[in-house]
């Protein structure tokens, strides 16, 4: 695991000793780590939602949609 120095202003030290005592975080370090991971996993959901939006109209949900669905689900066609 790599080694990781940072600086912070008062107040915003104050916030993350805070934080880590008021979630029962085992030191700064857990905290920020679930910060980045949190922040890593918004931009890849970011990055598919406007890979969906790029990819245009999905099908059309109607009963001749569900019904395929449900005959996938049973085994009575293949998806």
């Amino acid at each position: 695991m790599a080694t990781m120095n940072i600086s912070l202003p008062d107040d915003l030290k104050a916030f993350v000793d805070a934080q880590v005592a008021e979630h029962a975080y085992g030191s700064t370090s857990e905290y920020l780590r679930e910060l980045i991971r949190k922040q890593r996993d918004l931009a890849k959901l970011r990055a598919m939602l406007i890979e969906g939006f790029d990819s245009g109209a999905g099908a059309v949900a109607d009963e001749a949609f569900f019904e395929e669905l449900r005959e996938v689900a049973t085994g009575k066609t293949a998806p």
